[in-house]
């Protein structure tokens, strides 16, 4: 079985800060092409899509965090077809047949990113244009804080 990523919520924030939130536990990839024609970053919530946003198969909203998640053959190749539908639907490609090989690249780059990454690996993107002007991804694991001790509040001590 494969490993795909599965957009994930910690809280409402999404809902603020992007154009479309994705749900919970939605497949995602990078989408990263949305933004092929931009010269330079958006404004307001589609920086921030721009900037941080992973991009739902379902919803097609964005997230700011991913988790790694088993992802079966059949599941893949219907996540592909949905994702050349949308190419077709919201990119301009004048087919779904012309548009698979694109989505099938977009969907095997979030494959490759998940190949060696553990199950529930949590991931967050950063996105910037570079010098000449071309658009740069940085992926990174987001580590849980560790538990912080507690503040000692009182101590017990023997009667004298």
């Amino acid at each position: 079985m494969a490993k795909l990523l599965r957009t994930i919520r910690f809280d409402a924030s999404d809902a603020q800060v992007f154009p479309r939130a994705a749900g919970p536990d939605e497949w995602a990839v990078s989408g990263a092409f949305a933004f092929a024609n931009l010269e330079e970053p958006p404004l307001g919530k589609a920086r921030q899509a721009f900037a941080n946003g992973f991009l739902s198969l379902q919803s097609f909203g964005r997230s700011t965090f991913v988790a790694v998640g088993d992802c079966s053959e059949e599941t893949r190749q219907a996540l592909t077809q949905a994702l050349a539908q949308h190419f077709v639907e919201h990119y301009g490609a004048p087919d779904q047949a012309a548009a698979m090989p694109a989505a099938a690249d977009e969907i095997g780059f979030a494959l490759e990113l998940c190949r060696e990454a553990p199950i529930n690996q949590l991931f967050a993107v950063q996105r910037r244009f570079d010098e000449a002007g071309q658009i740069r991804e940085t992926f990174r694991v987001v580590t849980p804080p560790a538990e912080a001790p507690h503040a000692k509040v009182w101590e017990v001590t023997p009667d004298a």
